[in-house]
């Protein structure tokens, strides 16, 4: 739901593929690379945290009232599943929703899968 913070879940299919080409690390800001690695952006700010960075897999929920429509609109809520600079959190609550994966994981997922494939997350 809107403003939870949660991950949604239920039965999804990506929306969009971001990232082709960016090398491992690079972070983006509304979903566009800013040129500069997680590590530099680290080095300004250390206490800035769960950057989106590597590739982006933007969610579109299927079911209508789960995930799709309303408050519970899983793309509306810019849900994705994406590269972190915090891998050492990985598995940790972290995010508003977003999927975190290691860099190097999220770029071979991204080369496996296409837009319209079909994402079920589940507790």
């Amino acid at each position: 739901m809107a403003n939870s913070l949660g991950t949604p879940r239920g039965l999804h299919e990506i929306a969009e593929r971001i990232g082709t080409g960016q090398p491992p690390g690079m972070v983006f800001k509304s979903r566009i690379p800013t040129g500069r690695h997680f590590h530099e952006v680290q080095q300004e700010d250390p206490d800035r945290c769960n950057l989106i960075t590597s590739r982006i897999l933007w969610l579109r929920g299927l079911e209508p009232g789960v995930n799709q429509g309303g408050a519970v609109d899983t793309y509306r809520r810019y849900v994705y599943i994406h590269g972190t600079d915090r891998e050492d959190e990985i598995g940790k609550p972290l995010s508003a929703g977003c999927i975190l994966m290691r860099n190097a994981d999220i770029i071979e997922l991204y080369e496996h899968v296409r837009t319209g494939d079909l994402v079920w997350i589940c507790d």
